[in-house]
Order: C-alpha cells, then sequence, then structure tokens
C-alpha cells in the first residue's frame, strides 16, 4: 500500500478548458488551473515513483479531496485530474482498466484552511478479469 499527500487545491479537468484552432478543427486544451494543479503535483508523484517504482499492475486509487469551497463538483473530474497527472509524471504507466482498476472509497470533503488530496494506492492481487480474457471466454462456455 502506498500513502501520500497532496498539500494541493484540488481542482477538475474537464472545466473551464480552452477551445483553440488548429487549422480548421477545433481542439480542446486543459484549463489553466488544471495546467498549474499539474504543474504543482508532478513533483510529489515524481518523489513517490522514486520511492515505491512505477505502477504497472492492477490498484485501486482511493484519492479524498478536500475542497476549500461548499460548492458542487464531480468526483469523476477530480479523479480524472490525479489520474492524467499520475500517469504523465510517470508514476503510474497508464490510466486503464488494466492498471487503475478502482476508486473505491474515494470522496469530496470540505477543508476551508487545509485543501488538499490523500491518495492510497493498494495493489488488486486477483484482478484477472481483463488479462486473462480468454480463459473466462472458455469457462463461461
Amino acid at each position: 500500500m502506498i500513502r501520500f499527500e497532496l498539500p494541493i487545491k484540488p481542482v477538475t479537468k474537464k472545466n473551464s478548458g480552452q477551445i483553440v484552432m488548429r487549422g480548421k478543427f477545433p481542439i480542446l486544451l486543459p484549463s489553466k488551473q488544471y495546467l498549474a494543479f499539474e504543474k504543482e503535483s508532478l513533483p510529489y508523484f515524481y518523489n513517490v515513483k522514486n520511492t515505491t517504482g512505477i505502477i504497472n499492475y492492477p490498484v485501486n486509487v482511493q484519492c479524498n479531496f478536500y475542497m476549500e469551497t461548499h460548492r458542487k463538483v464531480d468526483l469523476c473530474n477530480l479523479l480524472n485530474a490525479v489520474d492524467d497527472a499520475m500517469v504523465k509524471s510517470g508514476l503510474i504507466v497508464d490510466d486503464n482498466r488494466d492498471i487503475i482498476a478502482a476508486h473505491d472509497g474515494s470522496r469530496v470533503f470540505y477543508d476551508k484552511f487545509n485543501p488538499r488530496i490523500e491518495i492510497e494506492i493498494t495493489e488488486l492481487k486477483d484482478y484477472a478479469q481483463w488479462n486473462d480474457t480468454k480463459n473466462i471466454q472458455q469457462s463461461l462456455l
């Protein structure tokens, strides 16, 4: 089990994105708030990676977000921001279903004076659901 804290104000990745044109095609870029979050969080993720190694096995990533306001926020958007920053840092190889298999236990709380993110990463030992699909399909017959 890996536990650590990001003493950073949680932000979502999807809100307030920037639309820019690439030739004739519009593309959506992350918001300035997310880019600042990513820049601030990467050193923490690098430190964890240097301590624990790269995660390339199925895990449950539990995140407890402590927000400084009572404004409503989507938990899945907060999780997406953390997942993408962990992948960018190289701590987690990918955020697909074979690596980040669950976010069980993740919650959003209020703490006006100490916004932060508490992260707990737990290996899922018996998670062969996707890695062994041939055997699963045969067992269903």
